[in-house]
């Protein structure tokens, strides 16, 4: 729809027109329509003597017409027009043209208020402190973090014995997190691994995890914490890993095993509290041994000879971290997974629990503790000592660690 100017009589004549010999007693001045429709006068204000304060004098008296604003030094307002003065050649009436708005967003303002019941209009402006522009959402949130933890025992003519050792750990956490109005994206990669060195046994693996998660939520409501979500979950290790002495046979390596979790359900978060909390009734489980050797034995629950198991069922995961006192963080994160199609209600449980104690920005102590439990992972033992391995149930599997290191993040 083409734009038609609005009409609003007056006796000001152009500025560049006016003369100062022409000047008179008083001149009035007409705001906008009022509710009723009526163009009501501002007031009658007197005349200055000199062109330039006039037109100081017609910006004050014009000011429904303006943006006032002030710069970011607070020294001085600026008022910035909103119509653009077009005056009729015969009959010199003046109208004002919309000019176009500014792409800039204030996150303060001036306000005029005008009453239209009142023949003359009162014009109320609120003082602001300076022009402040809203700054660009940032729908991305990225952490990232690499630690090394190092313990280390000397023993020299020690009277009461001992083995000198020293043992290291270095993990890396990245994460990226997309979160704007229906939509949330979490990703996470983590890589651990460590390694002990005691003397007359020469190094062997503490530690070792490669995982990767990636969680898609939408919710209907933005003020909602309860997102509909698909999960991805991928976890392995890195190298071979042996039942000590026995560095020969291994009993799992790269992609044996390897865990892949898919599945739909409810995520719950709340990021003030950052905790999470991830249901899903319909949930597959792959098990995947790609090691030849391995997948003979039947090794980590596949059928012998082939290298993957394929389960279907419940999952329910949380995390929870917790500043319980000052510069002590507790984390907590739990899996628990049961299968509809294989001794349903047998839970998979997966718990890690951890405290960091951070002594400056850079040291921190760690003591934790994680629990696994799954019941597809049989232990083979020699309890008669004759060379044959006997295969046993599955046991509940503890580590505990207790470390010092230094902590960088970028």
């Amino acid at each position: 729809m083409e734009y038609k100017p609005k009409i609003i009589r007056d006796t000001i004549k152009p500025l560049d027109s006016i003369k100062v010999e022409q000047l008179g007693d008083s001149i009035k001045i007409f705001s906008k329509l009022d509710s009723l429709g009526v163009y009501q006068p501002y007031d009658t204000v007197p005349i200055l003597t000199a062109l330039d304060s006039l037109r100081i004098e017609l910006n004050s008296l014009l000011q429904p017409f303006y943006d006032i604003q002030y710069d970011s030094l607070q020294q001085k307002q600026v008022y910035k027009p909103r119509y653009r003065i077009v005056i009729n050649n015969f009959t010199k009436d003046t109208s004002y043209v919309s000019l176009p708005k500014a792409t800039n967003y204030l996150t303060t303002s001036s306000i005029l208020q005008i009453d239209t019941v009142k023949v003359l209009n009162p014009i109320r402006k609120v003082e602001i402190d300076a022009v402040k522009y809203a700054e660009e959402p940032i729908w991305w949130e990225h952490r990232n973090t690499f630690g090394i933890d190092i313990n280390e025992a000397t023993f020299h003519n020690w009277n009461a014995g001992g083995n000198n050792s020293i043992s290291g750990l270095a993990h890396l956490n990245l994460q990226r997190t997309y979160k704007k109005l229906h939509l949330l994206w979490n990703n996470e990669a983590e890589a651990r691994y460590g390694i002990n060195n005691q003397e007359g046994k020469g190094w062997r693996k503490t530690d070792d995890k490669l995982q990767f998660t990636s969680t898609f939520g939408y919710r209907r409501d933005t003020i909602s914490n309860w997102f509909y979500s698909v999960k991805f979950n991928f976890k392995t290790q890195f190298t071979n890993g042996y039942r000590y002495p026995n560095t020969k046979d291994a009993i799992s390596k790269f992609f044996a095993p390897a865990y892949v979790f898919l599945g739909a359900g409810s995520h719950y978060e709340i990021k003030q509290q950052k905790f999470s909390l991830y249901l899903s009734p319909v949930t597959l489980k792959s098990t995947f041994v790609l090691d030849k050797t391995l997948s003979n034995q039947g090794a980590f629950g596949v059928t012998p000879g082939n290298h993957a198991r394929h389960e279907f069922g419940i999952l329910m995961e949380s995390t929870w971290y917790k500043e319980i006192f000052e510069d002590v963080l507790m984390t907590n994160k739990i899996s628990l997974y049961s299968d509809y199609l294989n001794n349903f209600g047998n839970v998979d449980i997966d718990w890690q629990l951890s405290f960091g104690f951070k002594i400056n920005d850079h040291i921190k102590t760690t003591l934790g503790g994680h629990l696994i439990y799954d019941d597809d992972v049989k232990f083979k033992e020699d309890r008669n000592n004759d060379g044959t391995l006997e295969t046993y149930g599955a046991r509940l599997q503890l580590k505990q660690l207790l470390s010092i290191g230094v902590m960088f993040k970028f």
